[in-house]
């Protein structure tokens, strides 16, 4: 059965409400968008899908493949879309979390939060890398399953248009109960934040549920609001650094890590070091958890 590629179908509105949004935003803040970070933003999107077309032929021929050995036979009736809709949530969100808590997979994710603005461009800042990170390899059970390839990556695509929209500071919080079991703005802000709160929270795409179950949860305060892009700053609107920055620096990192220690560079969480002379996300909750311990008044006293 063929089914339409919502992305594609979805890029001419993509590119309307960023012009939307712009207007919008500058009416209030002139500096939630800024030109070169923008520009960057849309030379990765291009790039991005370039390197999707490029390697669609190979995933789509691995997924058919897989496939042929399939637990059960599922069909096309709409009640299959739902369910595969929602496992490959469910998938996306093993994947984030595996992004976040894997250098081998965030060399491919960190593009998307190397902005510093948050905008409805940012959506669009997207790796050139995921073929060669693996990252597909999170939506094989679903083939094995029995879901047919061309079901899964149209829901996949519907799972990328919905995250689109939550890319934006122009809308507030919603509905309490949305917020409750939808991905929103509020959320999303949380999770490409660097405040220390937020580190390595809300990696949802499209349902909340799965962080509130599986206590990843964070909520967005207005006592400490987020403060965009990566720990280490990307520093350049360079977009062939942008694109590739953190692969040199695991091969930095691994060509002069002691034997022992080198797989660490590609296995462990962004941060570590064989030494411990750099920062985890861990180490960073933990010094700011101190530090806000010390400012709490004695309550003993």
């Amino acid at each position: 059965m063929a089914l339409p590629d919502p992305v594609s179908l979805a890029v001419p509105g993509f590119v309307l409400l960023v012009l939307v949004e712009m207007i919008v935003a500058w009416a209030k803040d002139r500096t939630r968008y800024e030109a070169r970070d923008t520009l960057t933003s849309l030379g990765l999107g291009l790039g991005s899908t370039v390197a999707g077309v490029l390697s669609a032929g190979a995933v789509f021929a691995l997924a058919t493949w897989l496939h042929r050995f399939r637990l059960f036979d599922i069909g096309y009736a709409w009640y299959w879309f739902v369910v595969a809709f929602v496992l490959d949530d469910f998938a996306y969100y093993l994947f984030h979390r595996s992004a976040h808590r894997v250098r081998w997979f965030w060399a491919s994710h960190v593009i998307h939060h190397s902005s510093q603005h948050y905008n409805l461009s940012t959506a669009l800042r997207q790796t050139w890398t995921g073929f060669f990170s693996l990252t597909f390899l999170f939506r094989l059970p679903l083939f094995l399953l029995g879901f047919p390839p061309a079901m899964v990556f149209f829901v996949a695509g519907l799972n990328l248009v919905y995250q689109f929209w939550i890319h934006t500071e122009v809308i507030g919080r919603l509905p309490r109960w949305v917020e409750a079991v939808m991905n929103t703005p509020s959320h999303h802000r949380v999770h490409h934040a660097t405040n220390p709160r937020y580190l390595d929270r809300n990696y949802a795409g499209v349902f909340i549920v799965w962080d509130r179950l599986f206590g990843t949860f964070e909520p967005e305060r207005d006592d400490d609001r987020p403060r965009y892009g990566i720990v280490h700053q990307l520093g350049s609107f360079n977009l062939l650094w942008a694109a590739f920055h953190e692969w040199i620096v695991i091969a930095r990192d691994t060509w002069h890590a002691p034997w022992g220690s080198k797989l660490g560079y590609l296995w462990r969480p962004p941060g570590w070091s064989h030494d411990g002379s750099r920062p985890t996300s861990e180490r960073l909750k933990a010094q700011w958890l101190t530090r806000e311990e010390a400012r709490r008044p004695d309550r003993s006293a």
